[in-house]
């Protein structure tokens, strides 16, 4: 019998391979960086280069589901689009229904319910995307939250998605300091850095939203991002000649 033919029939050590092929469509997507700060939050993604003729602003990584959360994702655009639909009206009828605005994990619990729908009926397939969903409850906290195509989803402190995302994480690992989350600027020159781990063009294929507490989201202009990539790179080239200095010094 063939396993990977019906959502609904588990192989028979465990595995619903319609979930997994999914979750392989995620891989193969843009690489999205999200790091939380003590009072900002950073979403990084990996711009594709457009076509000559193609109009940029129609090719979106990064979007508002309301005024105090946004989303990056990775996978197939389509399936992002309805996903993304949903969760807003859902946003809309939650301040409509209890007159203050979602919670992060509110809407992130949603938008998993909706994934784990579509893994347990006939005729359906799952939906080929991750997403990092980021903000600020009313409250002021800030929040990072990950879902994936089965319908599960985990709070970080910074994660990644998408292409070479296990190296990209494992560099959040060894970058991320909790002293210097309170600085916005460490924030994102971290969701920078490691970002420039996959992106190998620069500044100019990298896009970054920023959202601050009591403000609302920002997309930065790409000569915003050029200037961050730039002062990265000086700093990177100043830590190489100190440490050819040190290491001429010693021997």
């Amino acid at each position: 019998m063939s396993y990977d033919r019906a959502i609904t029939v588990f192989s028979p050590d465990g595995h619903l391979f319609q979930v997994e092929y999914a979750q392989e469509a995620v891989k193969k997507g843009s690489t999205a960086v999200g790091v939380r700060g003590k009072n900002i939050v950073v979403l990084g993604v990996e711009k594709k280069s457009a076509a000559m003729l193609q109009d940029e602003r129609t090719v979106r990584k990064i979007c508002a589901l309301d005024d105090n959360v946004f989303m990056a994702f990775a996978g197939l655009t389509a399936d992002a689009r309805i996903v993304i639909n949903r969760a807003r009206v859902e946003c809309q009828s939650h301040r409509l229904t209890v007159e203050d605005p979602a919670t992060v994990e509110y809407i992130t619990r949603y938008i998993s319910n909706m994934k784990q729908r579509y893994t347990q009926s006939n005729g359906r397939r799952p939906f080929g995307i991750s997403s990092l969903i980021m903000g600020f409850d009313f409250d002021g906290t800030p929040n990072l939250y990950q879902t994936d195509p089965s319908g599960t989803y985990h709070a970080w402190k910074a994660n990644a998605i998408g292409r070479s995302a296990k190296s990209v994480r494992e560099f959040l690992e060894k970058n991320y300091k909790e002293e210097d989350m309170d600085t916005d600027e460490l924030v994102l020159k971290l969701a920078v850095r490691a970002l420039l781990e996959v992106v190998q063009s620069g500044g100019k294929n990298i896009e970054l939203a920023t959202m601050k507490r009591g403000e609302a989201m920002k997309i930065l202009d790409p000569e915003e991002v050029e200037k961050i990539v730039s002062a990265l790179e000086k700093e990177k080239e100043e830590a190489e000649k100190k440490k050819k200095a040190a290491t001429s010094t010693t021997s």
